[in-house]
């Protein structure tokens, strides 16, 4: 299925759309005639369920023309979708966000969990991006990397063009090195595992999954078929049936330590969509998880955190070793299991 494609609008505002509310267009493929509005959002925005799905279109569609649209409306090939909707954040000026490296080139902070890291329709202020643009005025930034909502740890952004441009190359190998210099992206997280994973190399493909109907999920692909992947897995601390588990990325697919834990037998602790049961992925966004399965979780988000990033710098070649210390979150839930031992003791 082609994947629709966002833009910014500078449409005329209907009358009834709320004046804070922001707008984004989007196309109907060819392929997605005929299908119904609701059905259409369902399958082009990302965490979205059938309920959120028809919620969205009864409230905030409207085609170019500012006419409201109808949730059973059939669309046509190429038609421009205009949903108006309101963030439903607001910035938070006083959230933490330390730093952990900067240079002219370059800024790395230690991203807290539960905050998204770019703007989108329904987390448009609330933002590591609307953050760090309303502290320091006209500062060109610019993500080299992105880490999941809920992921917390280092996060990596660029001060100037020349520097989103040369990162992004570095991590994805195409990057030019000078002769005498040698280039390297090292990436470790760690995470709390229901269970305690086998130490060693993971090495299973990754493809997208075609039986989610959120479009997010990916899952382990058919020997042959896929994208390569492998996870270096290292137990630091077990007590239980948990474990404090270190993760050394070998590549770097979408959701690939979450999928390789969850595919071995020990899930991450609180990870909605991995982890006991998909549906509670769908439940959680659409702030239906009841008490019952959010002790099932036992964390309101996935305990994965981005500890350290080990790579040459894209412009200067100076080695760079950037770190960030286990969440609260995630210390406080391990300092609650049993007393921790070291492995082997």
């Amino acid at each position: 299925m082609g994947q629709p494609r966002w833009q910014q609008t500078d449409l005329e505002r209907p009358a009834e759309v709320d004046p804070e509310a922001t707008a984004r267009t989007l196309r109907v493929s060819p392929e997605l005639a005929g299908t119904r509005l609701d059905v259409f959002l369902r399958l082009s925005l990302r965490n979205t369920s059938r309920t959120r799905a028809k919620r969205i279109a009864q409230q905030a569609a409207f085609d170019v023309n500012g006419r409201r649209l109808r949730p059973n409306q059939r669309l046509q090939p190429e038609q421009q979708i205009v949903l108006w909707r309101v963030p439903v954040d607001e910035l938070d000026e006083g959230l933490a966000l330390p730093e952990l490296y900067r240079d002219e080139h370059i800024l790395a902070v230690h991203k807290p969990p539960n905050i998204t890291v770019h703007p989108t329709a329904s987390h448009y202020h609330h933002t590591i991006i609307k953050l760090l643009e309303h502290r320091f005025d006209g500062q060109y930034f610019s993500l080299i990397h992105r880490l999941d909502r809920d992921t917390s740890g280092v996060l990596i952004l660029a001060l100037t063009p020349g520097a989103d441009r040369a990162f992004k190359m570095l991590l994805e190998s195409t990057l030019p090195i000078p002769e005498g210099r040698q280039a390297y992206v090292r990436k470790t997280y760690q995470t709390i595992t229901w269970g305690i994973p086998r130490e060693g190399i993971i090495d299973l493909p990754l493809e997208r999954d075609p039986t989610n109907s959120l479009r997010v999920k990916m899952r382990v692909a058919a020997p042959g078929e896929g994208l390569s992947a492998q996870t270096r897995v290292r137990v630091i601390e077990q007590a239980d049936g948990y474990a404090l588990v270190e993760c050394e990325l070998l590549t770097g697919r979408q959701h690939q330590i979450r999928i390789h834990l969850a595919a071995t037998g020990t899930p991450v602790v609180g990870d909605k969509l991995y982890g006991p049961d998909e549906r509670l992925h769908a439940r959680g966004a659409d702030g239906l998880l009841t008490e019952a399965e959010w002790e099932l979780l036992e964390m309101p988000r996935q305990a994965l955190h981005a500890a350290r990033y080990e790579l040459s710098h894209a412009l200067t070649w100076a080695p760079l070793d950037i770190r960030a210390p286990l969440p609260d979150d995630m210390r406080a839930f391990w300092d609650g299991v049993k007393e921790p031992s070291p492995v082997g003791g």
